[in-house]
């Protein structure tokens, strides 16, 4: 068994390496968030269980440091203030803990990074409609079909396959990719 789930996590891997498409769009996301920073903007990233410690994760390599030791860029999961996600959730709906905090936070310029593995998480879709309404460019990381998300993100980052721990595994991969592009185009 784990030489098969190693196998199975390179044979996403191969695929994502030779689709031409998905990595242009890798270095457009990329581009957009540097530009982003460049006009004084912030990024926002959101997910559910797994895909909340992929959008931790990368808010971390972005506020603190991926290789270089540089100034901290602005970098926000929106999960982290757990008496906020208790207190919405519970007041309102879980649905909503998401959209109210970028209905408060975010700005015109601003990047908002949905991760969701079926791209059909509600929470995460309605975070994304209330971005948009903002002015917030919309990057979405997926799995394979892309899911309701791939309809209304800007910036579409659908991983080739339909098992969730390859999707994450994938996810992570290009979100250290990401910050490996930000940090060598903004501070190399």
């Amino acid at each position: 068994m784990i030489k098969a789930r190693i196998k199975a996590s390179i044979e996403v891997k191969e695929q994502l390496l030779n689709n031409n498409d998905l990595l242009n769009n890798i270095e457009i996301a990329a581009k957009s968030m540097i530009d982003c920073y460049k006009q004084g903007g912030k990024i926002w990233l959101c997910g559910n269980g797994g895909s909340a410690a992929d959008a931790q994760h990368i808010a971390a390599e972005l506020s603190g440091r991926y290789y270089i030791d540089r100034d901290p860029l602005f970098a926000e999961a929106l999960h982290v203030n757990s008496s906020y996600v208790t207190a919405v959730a519970n007041d309102y709906s879980y649905d909503e803990i998401y959209a109210r905090y970028i209905k408060a936070a975010a700005s015109k310029g601003d990047v908002l990074i949905a991760i969701s593995t079926s791209g059909n998480s509600k929470n995460i879709i309605n975070a994304i409609n209330v971005a948009k309404n903002n002015g917030v460019k919309i990057i979405s990381l997926t799995g394979e079909t892309g899911g309701k998300m791939k309809n209304i993100s800007d910036i579409l980052l659908n991983m080739p396959s339909k098992d969730t721990p390859r999707i994450q595994e994938s996810h992570i991969l290009v979100g250290h990719i990401l910050c490996e592009i930000i940090e060598t185009e903004m501070f190399a």
